[in-house]
């Protein structure tokens, strides 16, 4: 019998990973037909971005989802909720509370923040949880954190004794920083899982790798650096470590709260055991909404490739849009959804379909 795994991760704004995960493998069984030996098993995975509360709401038997309502990117009400798993840990996740696909069309690259991923945070300690994981991928803001210090109880005061204005603006007023009244980590600590290594300053730094995204120009990219370095040089804490830009510089804040860093996709694939999934198949399928260059640091598929790897299986890589400059001579095989549909925005209305188009292809190739 052909085994075959599928480990996407959500396709952003467009199909979660568990949906993505079963259109492709409609595709493959429709392609193959129903008397072949073909055995597809569905591992949906994250990063630490959307979908991450997702992943391990359907690998976690007895996770509760526990409503709450925070002030969203866009500075609205958002209904969103967190994970309360039998073990006593929360599951927050900053994209379905913070995120940048909370806002649609519109970007506020000066006024998105991080205060309502604060405010899910300070919920789940409300609740009592013993331990917290924390996904930071797909923020809107390049805040630095201060909204969710902020939420947590930190005071970030202007020259005048002003609370600063939200989001990367009130970076540019910010003349204190004062830590003291921040809520205490849970007893089992806080665990943050980010889908990138780039420090929070510099050329590879929250705001000139990911401002652009969220509608910085070059003088904007300018303007948040320097609003993030006078964070940086107020809160004290190391802006070089590998993942204090992620999320538009949240991942230092949550650093200096005292919580560890660590890559996602690796957290979540240990938990929904990929690793035994994996091994002795003959092909393993990822992907995820765009695959460019910033998908080698820490992103789905980059992971599934090198565990693949490690047990000897090809790995087929589907995506909704693969850059011209991505590299993608590690994959056996690689399919654009764009390229399948014709184009970005007929593949992005009817993604399932264009999904279960590519399964069928790569059933052609078992």
């Amino acid at each position: 019998m052909t085994h075959v795994v599928v480990a996407l991760d959500s396709f952003k704004g467009s199909i979660t990973a568990a949906d993505a995960a079963v259109a492709v493998s409609a595709g493959v069984e429709a392609a193959v037909g129903a008397d072949a030996a073909v055995d597809v098993v569905l591992r949906p995975m994250a990063d630490g971005g959307e979908g991450t509360v997702a992943a391990f709401a359907a690998a976690v038997d007895g996770a509760e989802r526990v409503p709450v309502a925070v002030r969203g990117p866009a500075g609205r009400p958002v209904e969103s909720s967190w994970l309360r798993l039998p073990d006593g840990t929360g599951v927050v996740e900053l994209a379905s509370t913070s995120g940048i696909e909370l806002l649609g069309e519109e970007r506020r690259p000066w006024d998105a923040d991080t205060f309502g991923f604060g405010q899910a945070v300070v919920a789940a300690l409300d609740a009592g949880v013993s331990r917290l994981v924390l996904g930071i991928g797909s923020s809107a803001s390049t805040d630095g954190g201060a909204g969710l210090l902020s939420a947590l109880g930190a005071r970030l005061r202007d020259a005048s004794g002003a609370a600063i204005a939200p989001g990367a603006r009130g970076l540019a007023d910010v003349a204190s920083v004062d830590l003291s009244g921040l809520r205490p980590l849970p007893e089992g600590g806080v665990v943050v899982l980010s889908d990138v290594t780039n420090p929070l300053l510099g050329p590879a730094g929250a705001a000139a790798v990911f401002g652009p995204q969220k509608g910085l120009d070059a003088d904007g990219v300018a303007r948040a650096e320097s609003g993030l370095a006078r964070l940086a040089a107020l809160v004290g804490a190391d802006a070089a470590t590998p993942g204090t830009g992620a999320a538009g510089g949240t991942g230092f804040a949550l650093r200096a709260w005292g919580a560890q860093l660590r890559p996602g996709a690796a957290e979540v694939a240990d938990l929904i055991g990929l690793a035994d999934a994996v091994r002795g198949a003959d092909l393993v399928v990822t992907g995820e909404g765009a695959y460019d260059g910033q998908s080698a640091a820490g992103k789905v598929p980059s992971f599934v490739v090198g565990l693949a790897a490690e047990a000897g299986v090809p790995v087929a890589l589907v995506a909704g849009r693969i850059a011209p400059e991505a590299d993608v001579a590690a994959f056996a095989a690689s399919l654009s959804l764009t390229d399948l549909a014709g184009s970005s925005a007929a593949a992005m209305t009817d993604p399932a379909q264009w999904l279960r188009a590519a399964g069928a292809a790569l059933a052609a190739r078992l």
